[in-house]
């Protein structure tokens, strides 16, 4: 029935960057939620948004993201998020790539930043190259200026991939990632955990993940 398995990567394939944003909101005595919380206002077109898209240097990042959370309650500048973002690899999701793409296709998806925006901020690289290796066809939104949800990206993954949409699963960790791809006739799973999507990963493809 399936022919491509299609990944996101941060918060799939690595350790959420929520769980560190909770840490640095404790930390800095900040609101609970508040980086959330201004990443999903306005989802479409706020700092995060345009810096995804490589619509903004890093420069104007840090300043609007700064007025985007002051206007939710307190000032968080951008810049200081960044580190925030490199996630700790999941071994076991790691493996379980390795033994789908024996069957099916692999494809990435990935909301990500220009390329040296972890880096000038102090953080490491977001992305080991042994892990890219196992994908067929990786699309990264900052190469492209186009983001999920976007369908446009959904569809040229599929494209890429040369498969029917309704013939790919799809792990993503966000709801409003997962719709567009579920609209289009993708199989959808959200990653909760690494052994709630591994069980759901094994039930639809029929083998052994774990």
């Amino acid at each position: 029935m399936f022919e491509a398995v299609i990944w996101d990567f941060g918060g799939v394939l690595t350790s959420s960057p929520f769980e560190a944003f909770a840490r640095f909101e404790a930390e800095r005595g900040l609101p609970a939620d508040i980086i959330r919380r201004t990443n999903t206002a306005n989802h479409l077109e706020n700092a995060w948004a345009k810096f995804e898209r490589a619509e903004v240097d890093i420069e104007t990042f840090d300043r609007l993201f700064a007025a985007e959370s002051l206007a939710l309650g307190a000032e968080v500048q951008g810049r200081d998020v960044l580190p925030l973002l490199a996630g700790d690899l999941r071994p076991e999701m790691v493996e379980a790539l390795r033994r789908i793409r024996s069957k099916f296709k692999t494809g990435c998806i990935t909301n990500n930043l220009p390329a040296n925006a972890i880096g000038s901020a102090g953080g490491r690289t977001l992305y080991i190259a042994e892990v890219m290796a196992l994908f067929d066809h990786v699309i990264e939104s900052a190469k492209i200026g186009l983001r999920k949800p976007d369908p446009g990206i959904y569809r040229m993954m599929a494209d890429a991939l040369a498969v029917d949409p309704k013939r790919c699963i799809y792990l993503d960790d966000l709801g409003v990632n997962l719709k567009p791809a579920r609209e289009m006739g993708m199989t959808t799973i959200k990653v909760v955990s690494a052994k709630q999507a591994l069980a759901e990963l094994e039930a639809a493809t029929g083998l052994p993940l774990q």
